[in-house]
């Protein structure tokens, strides 16, 4: 390897501190391309780099019940080949400049992330890849099998694991027959049926500019980055967004669920769908969730079940927030013979919080601890750049990192009872536990 290209790499993997006027209040400009893509940009010139993020609406909430995991098999294939670049190329022209093209998918969105050094021929050769695994990839018939090949084994393997096992089941419980209550890879059958020209046929459907949020963080000026979001959008296909997809249920399928496996702990999986991304109770809901599960040993759930019993070595509750309502969820490992009894001890737990919500002192230590370690979550360009794409594909407004610190501290004990209260009924909630039984548990 070059000096010149061991320089590159090393400097693309370092972490980006970002300068303390960025971390004080960011700056983000937001415009819409003339394709109908929304741009979201921070300014910082600290080191000479740029990250950028594309996200569309096209995440496994996209997918039907019989072609469940086209989604994901169409965002994983795009970069496997586009235009004129065969799989190889993107992975050798990315390396030869130190890039790192990356993707993420949920049940909302799916998308892709660059990383890349922000010199004149640098940033050229990797966005010019970058421009062509969104508007042209290929879906070679050869690779879409290879890769529909692993994703079933990889669906085989996870299959006898009860972590696995129970994840499907509680979401498929929380969602029924919503696009929510699909997995995100798919189920065997359904990628075994997938055809290239289907493949095709969603990327033409949902990469389109009018349907695409694009984050970009670093060492550009508002006219560059201006010029670059209209490359990234002007060759995609045309045509509007896609409708919205349904709301979904504010109850799950309610009663308990007991999946026999052999694993030597239970995995006990309960909740209800209950958070939508702009929900006004967010933070309510966030500080609340610190106190009863999501403060590590801070937390409520935490104290009852592992500390005063010693049931589960980590129990913790969380809301996410989705388009649509999201799961909250609770969770814990235990031995199998104490599964009715941390699942009972959970449930007193949640009932006596849902009845007097945080004490004072306990509200008080989860805004401190919220609010003092916010800053370490925007520490980074690479930290900002998921900020800056959560906000920008579901349309968060510009000061949402700005004024999280003081809507955190103006939460009060009424908020997070009258909160938790309307969005966490336990007689909605679904239980599901794969490996003892939870019999004793009723309440």
């Amino acid at each position: 390897m070059s000096a010149k290209r061991f320089f590159i790499t090393l400097v693309s993997l370092l972490v980006l501190t970002v300068s303390s006027g960025v971390r004080a209040g960011l700056d983000i400009r937001h415009w819409v391309t003339p394709e109908g893509a929304r741009v979201y940009f921070v300014e910082n010139h600290d080191l000479p780099m740029l990250d950028v993020s594309v996200d569309f609406d096209a995440g496994s909430a996209r997918d039907t019940r019989a072609r469940s995991g086209l989604a994901n098999l169409t965002r994983h294939v795009m970069s496997l080949g586009a235009g004129p670049y065969s799989e190889r190329d993107i992975a050798e022209r990315m390396a030869d400049v130190g890039a790192i093209l990356s993707g993420r998918f949920d049940a909302d969105r799916a998308g892709f992330t660059l990383r890349t050094l922000s010199g004149a021929n640098e940033l050229e050769q990797a966005v010019t890849v970058l421009i062509e695994v969104l508007a042209r990839p290929r879906f070679e018939p050869a690779i879409v099998e290879r890769e529909k090949a692993r994703v079933v084994a990889a669906l085989q393997e996870a299959a006898t694991k009860p972590e696995f096992i129970g994840e499907k089941a509680f979401m498929a419980a929380l969602y029924g027959e919503h696009p929510y209550g699909l997995h995100e890879s798919g189920e065997v059958d359904s990628v075994r049926a997938l055809t290239a020209s289907e493949l095709a046929d969603f990327h033409h459907r949902h990469y389109r500019a009018a349907n695409m949020s694009i984050a970009l963080m670093g060492d550009l000026t508002r006219a560059q980055a201006e010029a670059l979001a209209s490359r990234l959008a002007v060759g995609l296909p045309p045509g509007p967004a896609p409708e919205p997809i349904a709301p979904a249920p504010d109850s799950a399928t309610p009663g308990e669920r007991v999946l026999p496996h052999h694993a030597t702990q239970s995995h006990l999986f309960m909740g209800l769908p209950g958070l939508k991304r702009e929900d006004p109770d967010y933070f309510p809901l966030h500080v609340g969730n610190y106190v009863l599960g999501g403060g590590g040993f801070d937390s409520r759930l935490t104290e009852s079940v592992r500390q005063k019993k010693g049931l589960a070595y980590s129990v913790y509750s969380y809301f996410m927030p989705m388009r649509e309502l999201g799961p909250f969820q609770i969770g814990l490992q235990t031995r199998r013979e104490s599964t009715a009894e941390a699942v009972a001890t959970v449930r007193e737990e949640l009932a006596r919080y849902l009845e007097s919500g945080p004490s004072e002192a306990e509200l008080e230590q989860a805004k401190n601890n919220l609010i003092g370690g916010f800053p370490l979550r925007i520490d980074s360009n690479r930290k900002i750049l998921e900020y800056l794409a959560v906000i920008g594909f579901y349309r968060l407004p510009l000061d949402w990192l700005d004024t999280y610190p003081a809507k955190v501290a103006a939460v009060g004990r009424d908020d997070i009872a009258r909160a938790f209260r309307a969005r966490v009924r336990p007689e909605a909630m679904a239980t599901v536990v794969v490996g003892g039984q939870i019999e004793n548990a009723r309440k």
